[in-house]
């Protein structure tokens, strides 16, 4: 007969039951928050490696892509060729407007994620550690996230009219939500033991926060940080169909009006290419804070 009882140490049971039994059958286990360990392919990979790595699925893309079109699968103006794409971007280039639609939209989402990121960590942060704050603006500020983002592009012209700030605008709207939800849900599991251990020291208010609360929760910040990012340039378009006439959001509906799937298709890439780079300048950014504060 088996042996009943906890058999984790012992390892006469069947199956284990513990950290112990585990290690004692040659089963190899993670503690508790521990980093989930690199694939062995990846292991020692240097960066130009992982960036070759990455680009295979981009790369098989643009080969069914080209195939699809030679094949004549889908005609010119349901699908171009990638050469007709390029061709689009070249003939921009030479009336010298694609690095103006690029300049202005990278301009305004960068404008509005920062004061976005701003606002959220800011009123995230009010919100994660005051119960009261939580019950005055929780509610309120949940029910606004629900409101999609072209519901608010008639309001914002009505309000600001169809200059650059009702476009900003409502890219801060779209920034502010994920960090704000991050921040504030973050701040609210920090470990107690070390905010009582920081205020036996003597730290209190908005010291305590910048020293111990924030710190601690980097990892979480930079998480909503790069969502917020992520959904700037995905209000951007919405943005910029506010009476605009530059840009890469307005790129890509005035090419729809004109039938220039070419262009249109140009504008996704580049939006792509653009919500990629900044992502991965802000993880260069998210690797240093977490070595620095982590």
């Amino acid at each position: 007969m088996s042996h009943l009882g906890n058999p984790g140490a012992t390892g006469n049971a069947v199956l284990p039951t513990s950290v112990e039994g585990f290690t004692a059958v040659g089963v190899t286990t993670l503690k508790p928050g521990a980093p989930t360990p690199t694939p062995r392919i990846l292991r020692g990979a240097g960066g130009w490696v992982k960036l070759g790595l990455g680009l295979i699925l981009p790369v098989i893309i643009l080969l069914a892509w080209q195939l699809s079109t030679a094949a004549g699968i889908f005609s010119p103006v349901q699908l171009p060729s990638p050469r007709s794409v390029l061709e689009a971007g070249t003939e921009l280039i030479a009336r010298n407007e694609l690095f103006g639609h690029i300049a202005i939209s990278t301009q305004r989402v960068l404008l509005g994620f920062l004061i976005g990121a701003v606002l959220g960590v800011s009123l995230g942060a009010l919100v994660g550690l005051s119960k009261v704050s939580e019950v005055l603006l929780g509610p309120t500020i949940g029910a606004l996230r629900a409101v999609p983002s072209l519901a608010w592009v008639p309001l914002l012209i009505l309000w600001m009219k169809i200059g650059e700030d009702s476009k900003v605008t409502l890219i801060i709207i779209g920034a502010f939500f994920p960090i704000f939800t991050t921040v504030s849900l973050a701040l609210r599991h920090v470990d107690k033991n070390l905010v009582e251990a920081a205020r036996a020291f003597g730290l209190k208010g908005l010291k305590l926060l910048t020293t111990v609360q924030l710190p601690a929760v980097v990892p979480s910040i930079f998480s909503g940080l790069r969502l917020a990012l992520a959904q700037a340039w995905l209000f951007l378009v919405a943005a910029e169909l506010i009476a605009s006439s530059m840009g890469l959001g307005f790129l890509l509906t005035d090419s729809q009006n004109n039938g220039r799937t070419d262009r249109l298709l140009l504008a996704i890439v580049l939006l792509a290419v653009l919500g990629k780079a900044t992502d991965a300048l802000l993880g260069l950014a998210e690797k240093w804070a977490v070595q620095r504060w982590s």
